[in-house]
């Protein structure tokens, strides 16, 4: 299998709303709690500093994708933060590690000095080994900072990584 990522195209909406709100509704990692039309889902991802695709080249199926963009403004504005989305279907392929590693490119081509993660859920156990892998660093710990989607409140991680 051949993966490539690159830039996302109009034609990887509705894969991308498919693959994103698959996550939403897991209700384990992001910290959103609603799903997005295709619609909203194209203004969200048009807006993003760099929004990248997972394609399997071969089939040319979307697998995965990652949001980046500022995560605040003017004296911290060199910061970017992100958002990793990869299918069910998919999950074990290392496509996760291709994302990530892609968007540590794209956040320096942008201008951004600092990748952060605001919201790692401690039990997300899968992402933070991969963020430390990459030479992320826990930045601390934000006792019952997430809530899941059954109620309860997990403990989240922030992360950075200087690019």
């Amino acid at each position: 299998m051949n993966i490539i990522i690159r830039q996302f195209e109009k034609k990887d909406i509705p894969a991308m709303t498919a693959i994103w709100n698959e996550v939403v509704e897991e209700g384990i990692a992001f910290p959103q709690d609603t799903p997005m039309t295709e619609a909203e889902a194209e203004c969200f991802f048009e807006g993003q500093s760099y929004t990248g695709v997972a394609e399997e080249t071969e089939s040319g199926r979307v697998l995965g994708l990652y949001i980046l963009h500022p995560n605040n403004v003017g004296r911290c504005g060199h910061i970017c933060n992100a958002s990793y989305a990869v299918s069910s279907a998919s999950r074990g392929l290392h496509i996760g590690e291709k994302l990530v590693k892609d968007c540590l490119v794209q956040g320096k081509k942008h201008g951004f000095g600092v990748l952060q993660f605001n919201a790692v859920v401690k039990t997300n156990a899968g992402a933070r080994h991969l963020y430390e892998k990459l030479g992320f660093v826990q930045l601390g710990v934000i006792p019952k900072g997430f809530r899941m989607k059954d109620g309860h409140y997990e403990d989240i991680c922030p992360y950075y990584h200087e690019l």
